[in-house]
Parts: C-alpha cells; structure tokens; sequence
C-alpha cells in the first residue's frame, strides 16, 4: 500500500464507509484506517457465544437514508430488511400495550385505556410526521456555517424558509419539541399514562435525561424520522444483523478503490502551519493526505488526536464541555427459549416477541431511572429494551434457541465500571425476570458493554452512542460547535464525517454523505483555484 492519497478516513464505521465511497466515486484515491479488526464501527455482526451472533452495538435500522442506501446500491449487495409487525411491545404491571401494526390497530389499542387518546391518536401522528419531515429534508443538506459571511447566510435562508412556509400549528409543534420536556409535550396530546409512556420512551433512548428534562422531546422526534421501505416512522431488522450493513458498504467501497485497513489504530492527526498533512497511526508509520475526515466523536478527534496546540483558546474550552455521555449500558444474550411474560404468557413465538420490548412501565418509572443514576450511578430499576431478531433471522442462532440485544438506559458514564459492570449486568437480567419470570434461567451467555466498555472497544466516549449529547446547543449548525456545524474543522483540510455533527447519532449515512459533498466541493474550488494559476 501506498502512504499518500487524497483522503485519508478515520475510522470504518459506516459514515466513515459512506463518505469514502462518494469520495472515490469523484476520483479521488482514498483509505479508511480502523483500529478494530472488523470493518463496521458500532454497526457489526459478531459471535458473542459459540453459535450466536448479534449487532453487538446498533442493533435495529429505520434511520438509514434512502439516498445512501440508493447510491451505494446496497440492495444488490446484499443489505435486507424486515419490518416489525408490530413495533413495541409494553409490559406493565397487570396489562400490556402493543404500538404499532397499522394506524386503526394502535387505536384499538389505545381506546383499552382512553377513548380520547385513541381518537387524538391521528392528530398527533399526523402533527408529529409534519415536523419529522423537517428533519428528514435537511437531513441530507449541510448545515450553514455560522459567521461564515454571504454563503451561510443565504444557506440559513434556504433551510429556515421551508420552515416559514409551514402553518403555524406545525411551527408551533417544532418550537414545542425543540424545547419541552418530553412529558410536557406529550401532556399536551394525551391523557393516559400508558399512551405518553409509548411514545416518550423514544425520548429517552441514548438519551442521559428523564422525560422531564427539558429538550428531552426533540430525541423522542430524532427516532421517529426514519423509515423502512418506503414507511415513514418504521423500524426493521437488518437480516445478518447491523454488520450486513457495513459489510455492503465495505463492497461498494471496494468497487471504488478504497483501500480500507483493519487493526491501524490513528494516535495523532498531523498539522504543519494550520493545515492537516496526514495522520500517525499507533505502529509509528505516517501516511499523509490533503484531506482527513475523521469519522470518531468530537471528543475523541479533539481531546485525543488533535494537538491543543493547533486549535484556539475558545475552541479548545468548547470542546473540553463538549457534552458526552448516554447513560447506555449494552447487553447481548444467548437464551435456551423465548421470555414468557406474565401479562401475555407463552414461549412459543408470538408477534410481540418479534418486536421492540420496552421494559419502562410509565413515565414516572422513567424519571426515576435517571434520578437513580444521578444519585447512584446506575437505576435501581432499569429502562430496558429488548430485541430478540432471532424470531425473524434464525442464522443468528441455533435450531430453537435465540438471542437478544438488550440496550438499557440510564447508567452514569463516570461510574468505575470496571468495578460494577457484573453487578449492574445481574440487576438488568433480574429487572428482565420480574416481568418473563423464565428469562434468568433461559440465559446460557451473556456479552456486557458498559459505558467504559462501548468507550474502549467501540471508541465512543463516555458511552455516548450519539458521539455528543443532542439537546439544542448541540445540533445542526452548533454540533458539535457553532462555527463548525459545516462537517470542517478549525483545522484546513480536517473535516469530520461521523455522528457528532449534522443531523446526529443513529446508523444514517448522513453525516457521512454530507462531509464528501462538502469535501468535494473544497476540492472542485482547489482545482480552479490551481487551474487558474496555471
């Protein structure tokens, strides 16, 4: 392998995949250095038990842009993906709650509880699809760069008129989600605590925060911008699990060109006079490169490969409070037989096995999770959401047996997990048992990923599976920093590409596909730039 290209990825996660594949279809000769020995990020498949394998990390698809999924032709490489019938499953104490299957079943559902939620249902998914649609038109634009002079400005103007243009009800839904508290939003709309309780879930997933904490309902609409073939608001299954994903990617970067190198850990971005030159990797070797895009968390690129030294005083305060952290505490299991819930019993496979299963019965037993943490440093009784996508996808286990991703929130990244990580992992296995009193004895094998455990395998700091904290001073054109919401760094030739910018965390593509448009563009005006000189 050669040590000069034209750009040089950090980190093969599926941004860092997307953006070096729109960079060599330009032309450009590119390689994408992972520390792992997996090509994927946090969007793998791995065998966590001899004959069971998981997404050991992300572990359920909607998100994905259709472009990305378009442009990389991932169909035809491969990628497919199952609908849930249903999309949650809510074990309570004496009842249950099934989300999703069709607008006319969810009502039924909801008319058990409250015949007037079950008839604001329509308003609210019709209010709330208005507003996810806002997300999803600029999901795949670069954000303006504040400061940035007459281009940003009339950048601004372009996504903020849509805006202008819609009715004032659906402006006055985006200003509420923007800013309320979760359950404030969802108060507004309905009466029951079951029916806030299946939505404002959403609000707390990868989310440090109760469903009081102010902002908190703008994370509940980031989980419901997504789609599945063609269904705005679904969610699926990526058969082969997460890493099906990235492997398709790794194809389509192959066919391309790209150079991609498993086990070259970056330990430093190399600047001379305020321009990137290249990187270093762990071995010693240096590979240089007019461009870098830096597909880590902003944390990680700034604290940790960038020298202080090459960026300002301000910039280097911001990004020391640069807000990190989730609260998420990741499991994966191997089980004998499927979980048999007391409030809808049987082992034998039923559609709210093959959905989301939210263990969080209530809103106030979600605030509660996060007070626990705050106080404790993890919850006394755990939000848990259960996948078990052996149901749909029997490669993923043996002939009978199952496994299930269990992704649970609110545990305090600065805990010393090392020293609690078993303890808290039996208390979730338990919080499980209360609900499927079978679930404890069915577990033949168990993979922990605590918060420091997602940090040193998976590189994301503090545990934060978003890669930054996504409240309002951390989104569109302030992620990570006001000034640098446009994917480039105060570093010329550094840009990032992952999920600490523009539009945020979750298995997209977009950060990706946006920083090579924006690389791509630099280089177009380099190259008249030069051609002129000539």
């Amino acid at each position: 392998m050669s040590n000069r290209y034209d750009a040089i990825i950090i980190g093969g996660g599926h941004n860092g995949l997307t953006c070096a594949f729109y960079l060599a279809r330009a032309g450009m000769k590119v390689r994408v250095l992972e520390r792992r020995d997996i090509v994927g990020g946090a969007c793998v498949t791995e065998e966590f038990a001899p004959g069971f394998r998981n997404s050991t990390a992300s572990y359920t698809v909607s998100l994905l842009r259709p472009k990305v999924i378009a442009d990389m032709k991932l169909h035809e490489r491969g990628f497919r993906i199952i609908e849930r019938t249903i999309s949650n499953f809510f074990p309570f104490e004496n009842d249950y709650l099934k989300l999703g299957g069709g607008a006319g079943r969810t009502e039924a559902e909801f008319a058990r509880f409250s015949k007037k939620d079950a008839e604001t249902y329509q308003h609210y998914d019709a209010a709330l699809e208005k507003v996810a649609q806002v997300l999803r038109d600029i999901a795949l634009k670069c954000p303006p760069n504040v400061g940035g002079g007459v281009r940003s400005l009339l950048a601004a103007a372009q996504q903020g008129w849509p805006i202008a243009g819609l009715g004032l009800d659906v402006q006055r839904d985006l200003l509420d989600i923007f800013t309320k508290s979760a359950r404030d939003f969802l108060e507004g709309w309905f009466e029951h605590d079951y029916v806030r309780t299946a939505f404002g879930f959403d609000a707390v997933v990868g989310n440090y925060a109760g469903v009081s904490t102010p902002g908190s309902a703008y994370v509940l609409l980031h989980h419901v911008f997504g789609e599945v073939n063609g269904k705005f608001g679904a969610w699926g299954h990526s058969v082969g699990g997460m890493g099906a994903i990235t492997q398709a990617m790794a194809r389509a970067c192959a066919e391309y060109g790209v150079e991609i190198s498993l086990e070259a850990p970056v330990s430093k971005v190399l600047v001379n006079n305020g321009k990137a030159t290249g990187v270093k990797l762990e071995s010693g070797e240096e590979l240089y490169a007019p461009t870098i895009a830096a597909n880590v968390g902003p944390a990680l690129l700034y604290r940790q490969l960038v020298d202080s030294s090459d960026l300002d005083a301000d910039f280097n305060r911001r990004i020391k409070n640069y807000k990190t952290g989730s609260g998420t505490f990741r499991m994966n299991v191997a089980l004998s037989e499927l979980p048999d819930f007391t409030v809808l019993p049987g082992k034998e496979k039923a559609e709210h096995h093959t959905a989301g299963i939210i263990i969080a019965p209530g809103m106030d037993y979600m605030d509660q999770a996060f007070i626990d943490a705050q106080t404790g440093g993890w919850s006394k009784k755990p939000i848990i959401e259960i996948k078990l996508p052996s149901t749909i996808d029997d490669s993923l286990a043996p002939p009978g047996q199952h496994v299930a991703s269990l992704f649970c929130q609110q545990f305090d990244p600065k805990v010393d997990w090392d020293k609690h990580r078993e303890k808290v992992a039996d208390l979730i296995i338990d919080t499980v048992n209360d609900h499927a009193p079978n679930f404890k004895n069915a577990v033949i094998a168990r993979q922990i990923h605590s918060p420091l455990d997602l940090e040193r395998k998976f590189g994301l700091i503090g545990g934060d599976i978003f890669h930054g904290n996504m409240g309002l001073d951390q989104l569109w054109a302030a992620r990570p920093v006001l000034g640098h919401g446009d994917y480039r760094s105060p570093i010329k030739g550094l840009y990032m590409c992952g999920s600490g910018t523009h539009p945020g965390g979750g298995v997209t593509g977009a950060p990706g596909h946006n920083a090579a448009a924006e690389i791509i563009r630099d280089r177009g005006t380099l190259w008249k730039v030069l051609h002129r000189a000539k």
